[in-house]
């Protein structure tokens, strides 16, 4: 019997329904559960085939858990390694380098700096900052946000140097990014999974957390689709998500890559709706089943995603139903 397991936090709609989907589809020697983990003995081998991660980049603990999983051949949904290292300011970089429109974007210096830190150790850092040069780059209006945070906490939009600075005053001990602000008309949060299959979400980022999803939205013009479907699979690819969340914002039919490092993306279906939530249940269990099936040797050196190329996608495997012989 080969085992599923979920991780999650303080989820109450998905993870039920992503194993309770699983186990509906009685697939042969697959059975889903959620994962129980008390202390962990190093290089044990773990007793799920398969792992969906939906809270370790808030505990550290777990995310050292699914790196020694990892090790002896349990396949996690996001890999735990490279999650680890990615930031949103070397996304966008990497990026540029794929062919995807970005916003201009530059890395700030904390305001504030870790306690163990001292002048000694900033004798590499230029001072005074050239803030001339960053503003003449990046332009206003702006976003001022972490280089690796998420769910829009820390965020600043920002019209002109005395705002940024006034936000800049509260980031703490922060690494920001400066990013130019697009005047963007439509907006789309694109479901990626698999590194196969997108469902785009029209959002609205301008109205309250549990109404950005737009359910009632007018017909867009297949060619702008069609882009922001391959640049969201393009990213992914390239730096080896199978979940997570692409968020495009289109200025002058040009989709601009805002945000896409999200691999334990909001699933809530109170906040994404009926029909999105049972795409991205219904997606992901048939992913965790087919790694489960198939497993593959993992590539865990971060150099396997970065070779400035996107990866191929993999070949769709037919799921097949339990066997009613006893």
């Amino acid at each position: 019997m080969k085992k599923i397991g979920v991780l999650f936090g303080m989820e109450n709609t998905f993870p039920g329904a992503l194993v309770e989907r699983i186990n509906s589809m009685e697939i042969d020697g697959i059975q889903a559960e959620f994962v129980k983990v008390g202390g962990v003995e190093m290089a044990k081998p773990c007793p799920y085939a398969v792992i969906v991660d939906r809270i370790s980049h808030d505990m550290p603990f777990y995310r050292a858990y699914l790196k020694n999983a990892a090790l002896s051949g349990t396949q996690v949904i996001n890999n735990p390694f490279w999650w680890s290292a990615d930031d949103k300011f070397f996304n966008y970089a990497l990026a540029s380098k794929l062919g995807v429109a970005v916003p201009r974007t530059a890395l700030i210096p904390h305001k504030k700096f870790p306690p163990q830190i001292t002048e000694k150790s900033l004798r590499n850092l230029e001072f005074p900052l050239d803030w001339k040069a960053i503003f003449d780059y990046v332009k206003f209006p702006a976003f001022l946000k972490p280089h690796d945070g998420g769910g829009w906490r820390d965020v600043f939009h920002l019209h002109n140097e005395q705002e940024f600075f006034h936000a800049y005053d509260q980031t703490r001990d922060l690494c920001m990014t400066l990013q130019a602000a697009v005047k963007f008309k439509e907006y789309f949060r694109c479901y990626v999974v698999g590194q196969t299959d997108v469902h785009i979400m029209p959002y609205d980022p301008s109205r309250p957390h549990a109404e950005r999803y737009v359910m009632d939205p007018p017909k867009y013009q297949a060619k702008l689709l069609a882009r922001v479907k391959k640049d969201a699979l393009t990213l992914c690819r390239a730096l080896g998500y199978d979940l997570n969340t692409v968020e495009f914002a289109v200025e002058d039919g040009i989709p601009y890559a805002i945000d896409f490092m999200n691999p334990a993306p909001d699933a809530d279906i109170h906040s994404v709706g009926k029909e999105n939530f049972e795409w991205i249940v219904d997606k992901v269990a048939k992913l965790a089943v087919k790694k489960a099936q198939k497993p593959v040797q993992s590539e865990l050196r971060w150099a396997g995603f970065l070779n400035g190329e996107a990866a191929k996608a993999p070949t769709k495997k037919a799921v097949t139903k339990k066997s009613t012989k006893r």
